[in-house]
């Protein structure tokens, strides 16, 4: 993976609409920093008008211990970017789509990739709650998921989410896919499916410690609110990448039976296929 490396910056965005404005304020600057400097918290704290203290507090809502663990991973994934020419729409499209899987590639936790398996494979069914593009997400992860085995259903109206807790119980895992985490259909759903014994997992690009309470898993995809060109990228991609590490995985799981199950799949579509 030497195209790739591990960058803190996914991380700070996932927890950016939690953050007061004077830490969206130091989010801002690391963020969008594109310069090798002196990234002390003396000359970093004088540059924004903050003060050290608060460096430590920002840090520390990053996960971190303080800010010179923060800063160690943040220098760790920091690379120059090459310039390019902004009138270039083709290049500028191209390359926030390398910065997603960047993102994407920084955000993985193969250990928690190991319990979602788990949770895909040891429960008799699995619901894929979703609205909008987040919805058509769940509807690609049914018919792939579909055809590797697995028991999968995409519910992408919003009263049959509700009328579908019923048959929710402790043989179900429930997956909510919510890009801003504020889609309170799906949140409402997960936490009903959790009063009901089954196993919740949310994707999403915005981490709040209020899903805790509901959710087994939290699966964090790349956010694009704060890349140069979002608006000319599907907001499904960073979904779908996922998608396609937990597809993988999956299938790796148990590679001989899912292939065998993928290609009757699509012999039974396509039956006059060679």
């Amino acid at each position: 993976m030497e195209n790739y490396e591990k960058s803190v910056i996914p991380l700070i965005e996932s927890i950016y609409a939690n953050l007061t404005p004077l830490e969206k304020t130091i989010a801002d600057f690391f963020i969008k920093n594109r310069e090798e400097m002196d990234f002390s918290s003396k000359c970093v704290s004088r540059r924004l008008y903050v003060s050290e203290a608060s460096l430590s507090r920002f840090s520390k809502k990053c996960g971190f211990k303080g800010y010179r663990e923060f800063l160690f991973y943040y220098r760790q994934g920091f690379s120059s970017e090459t310039h390019m020419n902004t009138d270039d729409q083709t290049k500028l499209v191209l390359n926030t789509y390398q910065e997603l899987l960047n993102k994407s590639y920084s955000l993985v936790d193969l250990a928690q990739m190991e319990r979602i398996i788990q949770i895909l494979t040891t429960k008799k069914r699995i619901y894929v709650y979703g609205r909008g593009s987040s919805g058509l997400a769940a509807e690609e992860m049914r018919f792939r998921f579909m055809r590797i085995g697995l028991n999968i259903v995409a519910v992408t109206d919003n009263e049959i989410m509700q009328m579908n807790t019923v048959v929710i119980s402790e043989d179900c895992a429930v997956i909510g896919i919510s890009i801003s985490g504020k889609t309170m259909e799906v949140i409402n759903s997960l936490r009903d499916s959790k009063k009901q014994g089954a196993a919740t997992i949310l994707m999403t690009s915005c981490q709040d410690r209020s899903f805790q309470d509901f959710c087994d898993e939290i699966l964090l995809f790349a956010v694009k609110e704060h890349l140069e060109n979002g608006k000319a990228i599907s907001p499904q991609f960073p979904i779908l990448v996922m998608l396609d590490l937990l597809y993988s995985r999956l299938l790796q799981a148990d590679k001989y039976r899912r292939e065998a199950l993928h290609e009757y799949t699509l012999n039974v579509i396509s039956p006059d296929r060679k």
